[in-house]
């Protein structure tokens, strides 16, 4: 029969799949690169990742932002208080040692003056006659308010300050800058060209010149001051005091000691019109 002319495959191959010319899904196109494999981050660029770009609350930045303001105010008052101090800071040894020996005669005047005011109380609650010794006490308290009052004369020692202003650029300002210095070093009496100072006293600018409580006083400025010269003397020298003022304003200064100033101008004594003693 004609069937038996059909020729017949190898009964022991294995048969072709049908898509064996087909190319497989995961097999990579010809010609193409694989892509190398993303490196596996290590743990501090896992934290640098997180880190940067930094993320920022509303509440975060509000803290931020008053922290930035409170430290902008204690920079600047830093500032300030280092400003105020300037002056002292490029001052010379011994004048810091001299601004602290006056220092230290204000305190020591003020215990002294609390000291007698303790022993005038233990005197009046201990006399055997109270009445003389209050009365004693009122005549030295009277003659010491007189002299505060420029309506007693009086002497002791201290200093003369003579300002000599040739160019006459000196003002009544920087004459009563002068006063409250020599006052806040335990001057007592004072007195200026012949006019008697006191608390009420006041300087003013007057025809190119200088004025104090209305009295004209013409140049050179002499200053005639009772207290403790070691105290007096120093106050006007400190860094930036009066004498280093005046001198920029080219003024001439000179202080001298004395053993014995007199104070003589005097002031007359004023009756109050409405006030009265309330003793009886």
């Amino acid at each position: 029969m004609s069937g038996d002319n059909v020729p017949q495959g190898d009964p022991g191959a294995e048969p072709e799949p049908k898509d064996a010319g087909a190319p497989r899904p995961d097999a990579p196109l010809p010609g193409a690169v694989r892509p190398e494999p993303e490196p596996e981050q290590t743990g501090r660029q896992r934290l640098a990742a997180g880190l940067w770009p930094p993320r920022f609350s509303r509440a975060q930045l509000i803290v931020a932002l008053l922290l930035f303001v409170l430290g902008l105010g204690l920079a600047i008052q830093v500032r300030s208080n280092s400003d105020s101090s300037a002056p002292l800071r490029g001052a010379r040894q011994e004048d810091l040692v001299r601004i602290l020996d006056e220092l230290d005669g204000r305190t020591k005047r003020l215990e002294d003056e609390k000291q007698k005011l303790d022993d005038q109380r233990k005197e009046l609650q201990s006399s055997s006659n109270q009445a003389e010794e209050a009365r004693k006490q009122t005549l030295e308290r009277e003659r010491q308010l007189g002299i505060l009052a420029g309506t007693v004369a009086a002497q002791g020692p201290g200093i003369t300050l003579r300002i000599t202003d040739a160019k006459g650029q000196v003002r009544s300002d920087q004459l009563l800058d002068t006063l409250q210095e020599l006052r806040a070093a335990g001057a007592e009496a004072i007195q200026i060209n012949g006019v008697r100072v006191v608390a009420g006293s006041y300087f003013s600018d007057e025809g190119g010149g200088v004025a104090i409580d209305g009295k004209k006083i013409t140049q050179a400025y002499e200053f005639r001051v009772i207290g403790k010269p070691q105290d007096l003397e120093p106050a006007l020298n400190i860094p930036g005091g009066v004498v280093q003022t005046m001198e920029k304003e080219q003024a001439t200064v000179a202080v001298t000691r004395s053993a014995k100033i007199v104070v003589d101008a005097l002031r007359a004594a004023k009756q109050p019109d409405y006030a009265r003693s309330s003793s009886p």
